[in-house]
């Protein structure tokens, strides 16, 4: 794409397209004949307008789609609650066949989809497949455990042996999923699988950067055999995604803290159910009993993979004084190793960031800090040398807490160091934010550093590792507390969030009934001293 390797790498791929010589640093043009299908799949009418989108690697054009009205996403809807229909009355196992067989393209179409991450997100290849592992792992978990997620329940009645009371999961109906742009297939389809699985249709708007991956996307999904209407993509800015928040009937929102209190306020009014996962500024502590050399290399990946543009990725060292010099020393020596390119193959360790916007946001905290009298211990320079939205991996030293880097989510590849002396410590610099997203800690005594993560206020904690274990567990939930959130994903929480529940009971006999209107019949206290006694004996006998 911009040296030799790259071009080569693109020319093979999947996705097809040709390096442009006349521009200085060359850009990947996709076909016409692989754009027009993905592109044909926007739900979309005349004279709507046109979006955009640019090339990290490059700063040049990438691809110009149409865009979706407000019109063309409520009609969109429709036909996503038409197909909803038929979809929610065929048994659970027939749904999740369909993420069985989408798991499996996902992998065996992979080269393809991790050109297109690429080019959409100048991410590098390695964070790319990130992407495709979890998909593959999320659509086998839910079509292996969906049909126990979704199962009735038999809870006990309010007479034992004479109510028969079953709770059952109702999906919502139509789905709306607004996805951003650093993680564009896993956040487009991490809440469409397990809402689909449930027998809801989902429509999904995704950032206007990240489009194609999203159409790549449903077209994985109609290759798998989804039926049509299920899963539509509606293209656009905000006013599409507020279009889509006023028709369906759940919405699924990742993005910033800002936007998110938007999307709650308005599902609230509408008083239509909402998960969001929203920003975080997530810490790392260091304990003193780590062996130093052994743990550097994944705390090198908490902080810098896809750029730090990843929600639970760690933008605050906390390091306990007693090794501080020497993890710190090793730290930034690795850093300074990592290697930046814009290659389509796994040379590079370090992407680009992914728009002139996250560029300005990085190279503003940065300049903050050093202006209040932080230290740069590696990177704080813009790379243009390697591509325009390329920044060296930044660490940064006494960083003052006013600092808005100390304060603010920064989305980049910037991480501060604070030294503490004691867990206690530790444990208020952690919690010392708004936000409560991830944390993580690192000690050879576990049991201590559960202790620790006890004690963290974050809706998920790792113990000797950054993030990849945890968002890996995908049978357990993840999501925020505080500012960072409301509801969770993965596991049975996504599929709780993404139904209604019903509670149906049923008397056995059809005396029951008059029985109870008899004795209530009686009048004066006799009712309530009946009941008193009943209740009595329920108690003595531990009946629940």
């Amino acid at each position: 794409m911009i040296d030799d390797t790259a071009a080569d790498a693109a020319a093979s791929g999947a996705v097809g397209g040709v390096l442009d010589p006349e521009h200085p640093q060359g850009t990947f043009v996709l076909e016409p004949g692989v754009m027009a299908p993905l592109v044909a799949r926007i739900a979309t009418s005349e004279g709507s307008g046109t979006h955009r989108s640019m090339c990290p690697f490059t700063g040049a054009p990438l691809v110009t789609f149409p865009v979706s009205s407000a019109d063309d996403v409520a009609a969109s809807v429709v036909r996503a609650r038409v197909a909803q229909r038929t979809w929610a009355r065929l048994p659970v196992r027939d749904r999740a066949g369909v993420l069985q067989r989408l798991g499996r393209i996902v992998l065996e179409r992979q080269s393809e989809a991790l050109d297109l991450i690429q080019l959409e997100t100048g991410k590098s290849r390695r964070a790319a497949f990130e992407e495709i592992a979890d998909i593959a792992q999320v659509a086998r978990h839910y079509a292996v455990r969906g049909e126990r997620y979704l199962a009735s329940r038999r809870v006990g009645g309010m007479v034992p042996l004479l109510a028969g009371v079953q709770v059952h999961r109702r999906p919502v109906g139509v789905v709306g999923a607004i996805s951003p742009w650093n993680y564009p297939l896993v956040l487009a389809l991490s809440e469409a699988l397990p809402a689909l699985l449930a027998g809801n249709a989902v429509v999904l708007k995704p950032d206007p950067q990240t489009t194609l991956t999203a159409l790549w996307a449903a077209e994985a999904l109609d290759d798998a055999g989804l039926p049509a209407g299920l899963f539509q993509v509606v293209a656009g800015g905000p006013d599409a995604g507020e279009a889509l928040i006023e028709h369906v009937d759940h919405v699924a929102f990742t993005g910033s803290t800002a936007t998110g209190r938007k999307v709650a306020a308005r599902a609230g009014e509408r008083l239509i159910g909402a998960t969001l996962e929203l920003g975080g500024k997530n810490a790392l502590y260091v304990a003193e009993d780590v062996d130093v050399d052994a743990v550097v290399p994944g705390i090198v990946r908490a902080c810098f993979s896809n750029a730090g543009q990843l929600c639970v990725s760690v933008e605050r060292l906390v390091v306990h004084e007693a090794i501080a010099d020497e993890f710190v020393a090793k730290f930034v020596r690795a850093v300074r190793n990592l290697r930046l390119s814009p290659a389509l193959d796994y040379s590079a360790d370090i992407g680009s960031l992914t728009s002139a916007a996250q560029l300005d946001k990085v190279t503003a905290h940065v300049d903050d800090a050093l202006a209040r009298g932080a230290r740069v211990l590696a990177g704080g320079v813009h790379r243009a040398d390697v591509g325009p939205y390329f920044y060296a991996p930044t660490v940064l030293d006494d960083v003052p807490a006013q600092a808005v880097v100390a304060r603010e989510e920064t989305f980049g590849p910037v991480v501060t160091i604070t030294r503490v002396d004691c867990d206690e410590d530790a444990v208020t610099v952690i919690n010392d934010t708004p936000y409560g997203l991830h944390a993580a800690v690192w000690s050879r005594d576990v049991p201590r550093a559960r202790r620790v993560a006890a004690r963290i206020e974050t809706g998920s904690v790792a113990i000797n590792d950054g993030y990849t274990m945890t968002w890996g567990s995908v049978s357990a939930p993840i999501g925020g507390w505080k500012a960072s959130g409301l509801g969770g994903r993965h596991g049975a929480a996504s599929i709780t969030g993404l139904t209604r529940q019903q509670t149906v009971v049923t008397s056995r006999g059809t005396r029951i009934g008059a029985t109870l209107d008899n004795l209530y019949g009686l009048g004066g206290d006799t009712p309530s001293r009946v009941l008193t006694t009943a209740l009595g004996v329920m108690r003595k006998l531990r009946m629940s």
